[in-house]
């Protein structure tokens, strides 16, 4: 069903001077096109343009298309790695503790002004599709069809404008469905006027189920352990020894791994989110449900023959849960391809900046975990990709420090909007040219706030430079834990992993006293109300 896009003000010859500057022709002052393509919980490892092991293995053609004609960020990061959190930095261009949504199911300030609403007030024509999972309606969108809740991977509900509140089923795949939506967007706006397309995908999230068409894709690859996989924590603090995302004993076989033929199994039955699975399962078209389990039962029916124990089994958990994560990532570059075949068919490719990125970063097994939430660069770190046709050379390479809160005043200097004066965020585009601003920042602040829940990974602020970091992990009394007051330093230049707590090394007191400046220097700066 095609949905009209609804009406904004006319981007008049005058709207476009006034907006973009003077110019002898409105024809040169032609506004850019903005798509933003974000991805829920995709590690840099797996996209090959970043040359870690398991890119190579997996690759990303289409993806690595985009860094080949622009520019691949190596330190972009997170405020709050966390969902939600970073969907509402990057609405705000504001840290989380200024936009509210400082942990994964409540608190948006819906009050904060959204960039898609400035946009769309300077004669932009806005769309978001696929996850928004924010507990307000999405604003300053002239289009919308948004997913309920996380999303489903199989035939998943979307509401749209004219849906009426109401969520509506759709056949098919969660990631072609919202490439789909995308180009309904894009066929049927007011191609009079620039657009800003959000383009926000349900995959790579848990429980990674991947499209019908690969379900036995690298079946035969044999993915490396990461060299921290039996990581030990000896030097960290507690904080890592008392979370819940070890592939070890908190990955399930049933929900996370796919073993259905365990459920009735009564050693199993007590397994996190049995129910979960069931309905991921029921959700499915019969056609679906018979091919996914032509596939998966033969080889879990296999794995239960084996009785696996200790670091085979978790050698085994750590296959599959790969395995299976890259799939879903192999249909993600395959619609990053359709939805730049469809730019180059109308002739957007040369007028329209493409960002890719994630909400944030996420384990592969480093450390022996899952998930995100810590402030270590598996988690910290996401990737970003920017192509800028005649800006950015193609195939540039970022080291500054860039972080989530960016992307909105980056989006608005696209435009030639000033950001608003409260929005804490740096426009990136001094750094297009490929060289870093002698003013640009030189640290970053961290800060996560959703304990106690699921994972278990306890509150803590931090700072970071381009070599250096710290972590206060903190915590009261009031906690379902002992109270913490643990701090930890790392060298990332000579030691990459984070495995050597260097706080309380004499050698490195003026580092520790440096950041722990900077560190307070935010706290109050930004006025942040707990750490």
């Amino acid at each position: 069903m095609k949905h009209p896009i609804q009406a904004t003000a006319i981007l008049t010859p005058a709207l476009i001077l006034s907006v973009f500057g003077t110019s002898q022709t409105v024809e040169a002052q032609k506004p850019l096109n903005i798509i933003h393509i974000m991805t829920d919980d995709h590690s840099y490892q797996t996209i090959s343009a970043y040359g870690h092991a398991l890119g190579k293995l997996a690759p990303t053609p289409n993806l690595d298309r985009l860094a080949a004609e622009g520019m691949l960020f190596q330190r972009a990061y997170v405020e709050n790695s966390l969902s939600t959190p970073s969907r509402a930095c990057l609405m705000t261009g504001l840290y989380s503790h200024q936009n509210g949504q400082r942990q994964l199911g409540k608190g948006i300030d819906a009050s904060k002004t959204f960039f898609s609403e400035i946009l769309q007030q300077h004669g932009y024509q806005t769309a978001v599709v696929g996850k928004w999972h924010m507990q307000c309606e999405p604003k300053g969108f002239d289009y919308y069809a948004v997913l309920l809740d996380q999303g489903e991977y199989y035939n998943p509900e979307f509401k749209t404008k004219q849906s009426n509140g109401k969520y509506i089923k759709e056949n098919g795949y969660a990631t072609k469905l919202i490439t789909d939506h995308a180009i309904e967007f894009l066929q049927n706006r007011d191609k009079s006027k620039p657009f800003c397309l959000l383009v926000h995908h349900k995959a790579p999230h848990r429980n990674w189920m991947p499209e019908l068409k690969y379900l036995n894709l690298y079946e035969d690859v044999d993915f490396p352990i990461p060299e921290t996989f039996y990581d030990d924590y000896s030097t960290r603090c507690d904080a890592v020894r008392t979370e819940q995302m070890r592939i070890d004993r908190n990955m399930t076989l049933i929900y996370d791994l796919k073993v259905d033929e365990l459920k009735n199994n009564s050693a199993y039955q007590k397994e996190w989110n049995i129910k979960g699975w069931d309905a991921s399962l029921d959700r499915m078209t019969p056609e679906q449900r018979n091919t996914w389990i032509s596939s998966y039962k033969p080889r879990n029916e296999q794995f239960i023959s084996q009785n696996l124990v200790g670091k085979e089994l978790l050698k085994w958990k750590y296959e599959r849960y790969i395995k299976d994560y890259v799939r879903c990532i192999k249909t993600i570059d395959d619609e990053v391809g359709r939805l730049i075949a469809y730019l180059e068919k109308e002739g957007l490719m040369d007028n329209t900046v493409i960002v890719y990125t994630s909400d944030q970063g996420f384990y592969m097994g480093e450390h022996g975990w899952f998930d995100k939430r810590f402030m270590y660069e598996e988690s910290y770190r996401t990737p970003l990709i920017i192509r800028y046709p005649g800006k950015i050379k193609g195939g540039s390479v970022c080291k500054a420090l860039v972080q989530n809160i960016d992307y909105a005043p980056t989006y608005l200097d696209l435009a030639g909007i000033k950001k608003p004066t409260d929005m804490v965020g740096t426009s990136l585009v001094p750094l297009f040219g490929g060289k870093t601003p002698k003013n640009w920042r030189k640290y970053l602040y961290y800060h996560y706030y959703d304990y106690p829940a699921i994972h278990m990974v306890r509150r803590h602020d931090g700072v970071s430079d381009c070599r250096y970091k710290l972590i206060h992990f903190y915590g009261t009394a009031s906690d379902p834990d002992a109270a913490i007051n643990c701090n930890e330093l790392y060298d990332l230049k000579t030691d990459p992993n984070e495995l050597h707590n260097l706080y309380g090394n004499p050698k490195y007191i003026k580092v520790s006293d440096r950041l722990q400046q900077q560190l307070d220097k935010f706290r109050v700066e930004q006025k942040v109300d707990e750490y």
